[in-house]
C-alpha cells in the first residue's frame, strides 16, 4: 500500500519529532498572542455552535477573530497586522475595502438594498460576464453552492437524466449532491476506473450518493471508461462537473490537452459539461478556464471573487441549456438573486478592478512567489515543489508529483502545511487553514506581501534543516 501523508512526515529528513517540536513551540506564541479572540470564542461558544458561523472558520484550539481589512492587510481583535494570503478563500482577489468598490456600494445603498427586481446593474453584469467567458445566457444567484447547485439541476431538467459525474476529492458547495467523495481516507478512494461514492458527512441520503459518480482529475481514459460503464447501467449522466483552471488541492493544473480531452468525451456522449470556477473564474484570467485553456463548456459557475466581497454567485449556459430556465421548465429562483448591492460592486468589480492591467500585476507577484518558494526548498533540502497560476498557488511539501487526489493523499505531507500555517500566523502572513497551504494574491499586494511569506518560509525551512 502506498504510505499515508502521516507516515511520510516521519521519514528522516523530516522527523515527526521535529515537526511536532516546532508545532508545540509556534502554537504557544500564537496563542499568547492572540488572548483577545481566546475571549471572543469563549463568549461566541455559548450561543454560535463551535464559536463560528461556518465549520470552514473553525480552529482548535480557538480561531483568530477579524476586525477589520484594508488593501492586502486585515487587523484581528488583538491588534495584529497581517498580509492576506487567506483573501476569504480567494473571494478578495480585488483586496480589502478596494475604493472602486466602496464607492459602488455607497452610492447604491442609500438608494434601496433590496427589491427582489431586476436592476441595470444586473444587466451590464451579465453582459461583461457573455463577453469574458463566451457563453450567452447568465442567472445570478448567491453563493458558489446555489450556483453549482442550480446548474446540476439546469443539466438534469435538459437531458432528462438523474446521474452526475464529478472529480473525486473536488469540493463543489455544500448541497447533498456533491457533498460526495471529498475528504475521504486513502484505502477508502478505490481503483481510478471504479472510485468510491462515498459521503461527506453524515445527513446525506445514500440515494443521493449513489447518483453521484467519482472520477480521478487529469485522467480523461477513466472517466470516457466510466461514463461507458455507466451507460451500459442505464445510467447515463446528466453532466460532469469538474474544476477546470485547477484542482483545488492547493493546487493541482489540468495536465496538457486533459481539458480538451474531456470536452470532446463530454460533447461526443451527449453530456452536459459544467466547469466550476466559483474559487478560479475572475482569479486565473478575466475569462477563468475558458480564457486560459481555450476550452468552451456548456455551463460555467462563478461566485466568491465576483461579488468583490458581497455574495453573490452566477451561472453562465449555452442558449439551448438556459431555455429550460427561459421556458420555466427549469425553476432557477432566489429572493436575493441580484441584489441591488451586490450587483453594483460587480459591475465596478468587473469593469475598474479586475481590468487587463491587474491581470498582469498578479500573474507577476504569483511568478515572483513561486521562484523564491523554489530557491528556499533548494537552499535547505526541504522536499516540495512550488505551483501557481495567476493569484493562486501553494506549496507541495513532497517530491512526488501531485496530479489527483489520489496522489495528493499518498504523497503530501499533512504536517508541514499546518506547521506552515502557524509560522505564518506568527509572523504577520494570514492563510488559509488546511494541509495544503493555499495563497491567493489580490490586486492590492506588493512586493512588501510576497517578501513576508518567502521570509516566514525560509525561516520554516531553516528550522526543519537545524533540527
Amino acid at each position: 500500500m502506498v504510505p499515508d501523508a502521516t507516515t511520510l512526515a516521519s521519514r528522516p529528513d523530516v522527523s515527526a519529532e521535529t515537526i511536532a517540536g516546532l508545532m508545540a513551540r509556534e502554537e504557544r506564541a500564537l496563542e499568547s498572542r492572540t488572548q483577545g479572540s481566546r475571549a471572543l470564542h469563549a463568549r461566541a461558544a455559548r450561543t454560535m455552535t463551535g464559536g463560528v458561523p461556518s465549520s470552514y472558520q473553525a480552529r482548535e484550539p480557538w480561531p483568530i477573530y477579524l476586525t477589520r481589512g484594508s488593501g492586502s492587510r486585515v487587523w484581528d481583535v488583538d491588534g495584529n497586522e497581517y498580509s492576506d494570503f487567506h483573501n476569504g478563500y480567494g473571494s478578495m482577489v480585488q483586496g480589502h475595502a478596494h475604493p472602486a468598490i466602496v464607492r459602488a456600494v455607497s452610492e447604491r445603498i442609500p438608494l434601496g438594498s433590496h427589491f427582489a427586481m431586476p436592476t441595470e446593474d444586473s444587466v451590464v453584469v451579465s453582459e461583461e460576464l457573455a463577453r469574458r467567458f463566451g457563453l450567452p445566457q447568465w442567472r445570478f444567484v448567491n453563493s458558489g453552492s446555489e450556483a453549482t447547485m442550480d446548474a446540476i439541476r439546469i443539466a438534469r431538467g435538459a437531458t432528462g437524466r438523474d446521474p452526475i459525474v464529478k472529480i473525486f476529492g473536488s469540493y463543489h458547495g455544500h448541497h447533498d449532491y456533491v457533498m460526495v467523495s471529498i475528504g475521504a481516507p486513502y484505502d477508502d478512494i478505490g481503483p481510478p476506473d471504479r472510485m468510491n461514492s462515498l459521503s461527506y458527512g453524515a445527513g446525506i441520503p445514500q440515494a443521493v450518493v449513489d447518483l453521484t459518480v467519482a472520477v480521478p482529475f487529469n485522467d480523461a481514459a477513466a472517466m470516457e471508461r466510466r461514463i461507458e460503464a455507466l451507460e451500459a447501467e442505464g445510467r447515463k449522466p446528466a453532466c460532469v462537473i469538474m474544476e477546470a483552471a485547477m484542482m483545488n488541492l492547493g493546487v493541482v493544473l489540468p495536465e496538457p490537452g486533459y481539458l480538451q480531452a474531456v470536452r470532446e468525451i463530454t460533447r461526443r456522449h451527449g453530456i452536459v459539461l459544467i466547469f466550476d470556477e466559483v474559487k478560479t473564474g475572475l482569479c486565473v484570467a478575466a475569462g477563468g478556464a475558458v480564457e486560459r485553456f481555450g476550452v468552451l463548456p456548456d455551463m460555467v459557475t462563478l461566485a466568491k471573487a465576483l461579488g468583490g466581497g458581497l455574495p453573490t454567485g452566477a451561472i453562465g449556459a449555452t442558449e439551448e441549456l438556459m431555455a429550460v430556465v427561459a421556458s420555466d421548465k427549469v425553476k432557477q429562483v432566489g429572493t436575493y438573486n441580484g441584489n441591488p448591492l451586490a450587483m453594483a460592486a460587480a459591475r465596478a468589480n468587473l469593469l475598474e478592478v479586475l481590468t487587463p492591467e491587474a491581470y498582469t500585476h498578479l500573474d507577476r507577484l504569483n511568478d515572483r512567489l513561486m521562484a523564491g518558494c523554489r530557491d528556499i526548498l533548494a537552499r535547505h533540502g526541504l522536499a516540495g515543489y512550488p505551483v501557481g497560476i495567476s493569484s493562486k498557488g501553494c506549496v507541495h511539501f513532497t517530491d512526488a508529483p501531485i496530479r489527483d487526489y489520489t496522489s495528493f493523499m499518498a504523497h503530501q505531507n499533512a504536517a508541514l502545511p499546518e506547521l506552515a500555517w502557524l509560522y505564518n500566523a506568527n509572523r504577520a502572513v494570514l492563510m488559509a487553514p488546511g494541509r495544503e497551504e493555499e495563497w491567493t494574491l489580490s490586486v492590492q499586494h506588493t512586493d512588501a506581501d510576497v517578501d513576508r511569506y518567502l521570509d516566514s518560509l525560509d525561516v520554516m525551512a531553516g528550522d526543519l534543516a537545524r533540527r
